[in-house]
């Protein structure tokens, strides 16, 4: 089974050639053999952790998003489907940037729609994010965004509030989903739609939470350094919320997240402490709030669920694959109320597997999770590369299986 030319690999020797560096060279700054680099430059050894991913974009001056080949556009099963609309959602974001920055001259571009109508609609794009139906969000978000912008061109007061709620709501929901899809700078772009609407509201809360996509944006991009700067300053602005008699249960989870953002940030630069010590930090905020916690409403579905979900992405990277699986004691991941987070932790779970030499355990798990959420894998960068190592390794007890997953996600030439 051939795989595709277009792998990661070549566009590693593209990427290190045109930094003037040898193979060597690349080599002993990753800590590995010129071998490996070779091995990596051929396709005959998969990149399957960020931390290197990260490490090899740093050192020859390229973009990781470029190096991991996004956006996969995907032609079957209508994986084409979410692309579609992001030229829709690109337009419907800059034209919030105009309105919000106060640019004169802008006119609404369609009738006003009821607040109530455009929450109800805020609440189905929601569902559709937790539900990891990418497709579905794509679908949703142009005609929501441009009645949210007419929104905030036309009311005033409280209502104008609520529409800038909205919008803050739907912006960060879209980078969620261009994230995922590929379009990182475009996914920047709608958080900082919505930072700019949290600014408008003055709301600590929302600032912290737009913080918080502002983060995932980062991590996307492999800035490490600036998503914790970030976190850290977010949760400075929530110490008045998150002790003594002012404390809102809002502000813990929200600061719990935010040191799951430090956490994979910390583990993806390969500091293995660092990542641990805030995994440690945020689960003593999850059990805070207590075991049926889980925030929803501010999109980050925080509790000890989520903790055990960014456990196993920071196993994986600082290559502690069972410590990852183990770190949260007494977790059902299957009492995660999003099948976004469920499926991100499936992900990092057959990776970990692999690790740890349960490669046939690992092509089930990824082979479940595609068929409850096919959108999200087969889009997902590091299933794409866990995939490609499966093959190169081969996992015979698995061969039908692994053979569709390579075809859904058309790594055949």
């Amino acid at each position: 089974m051939p795989l595709n030319s277009e792998h990661i690999g070549a566009r590693v020797r593209i990427a290190r050639n045109a930094a003037g560096l040898t193979q060597v060279e690349l080599a002993d700054h990753l800590g590995r053999t010129d071998t490996w680099v070779a091995n990596v430059e051929h396709g005959r050894m998969a990149l399957d952790r960020y931390s290197v991913i990260t490490a090899i974009a740093d050192r020859c001056d390229v973009d990781v998003v470029w190096l991991l080949g996004q956006p996969y556009r995907l032609q079957h099963a209508g994986g084409s489907i979410a692309h579609a609309h992001v030229p829709a959602i690109r337009t419907g974001i800059r034209r919030a940037g105009l309105i919000l920055s106060g640019h004169p001259g802008l006119a609404p571009q369609g009738a006003p729609v009821e607040l109530a109508e455009l929450s109800k609609r805020s609440r189905q794009t929601n569902m559709a994010r937790q539900a990891a139906n990418l497709p579905r969000v794509a679908t949703l978000l142009p005609p929501l965004i441009e009645d949210l912008n007419t929104a905030v061109l036309t009311l005033v007061g409280h209502q104008r509030d609520e529409a800038l709620r909205l919008l803050v709501d739907a912006s960060r929901t879209a980078r969620m989903c261009l994230n995922q899809l590929g379009y990182p700078d475009l996914a920047w772009s709608a958080a900082e739609v919505a930072a700019g609407a949290a600014t408008a509201l003055d709301d600590p809360i929302t600032r912290a939470a737009v913080a918080w996509d502002r983060c995932g944006a980062l991590l996307h991009q492999a800035s490490n350094r600036e998503t914790i700067a970030v976190a850290e300053a977010a949760m400075r602005d929530l110490e008045p919320y998150t002790s003594g008699g002012a404390t809102e249960q809002a502000a813990v989870s929200l600061r719990g997240a935010l040191l799951l953002r430090c956490s994979i940030a910390h583990a993806r630069a390969g500091q293995k402490d660092d990542a641990w010590s805030r995994i440690d930090a945020a689960l003593e905020d999850a059990e805070r709030l207590g075991p049926d916690w889980y925030d929803l409403a501010n999109h980050t579905v925080f509790g000890r669920g989520v903790v055990a979900v960014h456990a196993a992405e920071a196993g994986v990277e600082v290559d502690q694959p069972d410590r990852g699986l183990t770190h949260v004691p007494q977790v059902d991941i299957a009492e995660v109320p999003s099948k976004e987070r469920r499926t991100h932790y499936a992900i990092d779970q057959a990776r970990a597997m692999h690790r740890m030499g349960r490669s046939s355990a690992a092509v089930v798990k990824l082979r479940e999770a595609a068929a409850s959420a096919p959108h999200y894998v087969y889009a997902d960068p590091m299933s794409r590369a866990l995939v490609a190592e499966l093959v190169r390794t081969g996992v015979p007890s698995q061969a039908a299986a692994l053979s569709g997953l390579v075809r859904s996600m058309e790594l055949v030439q």
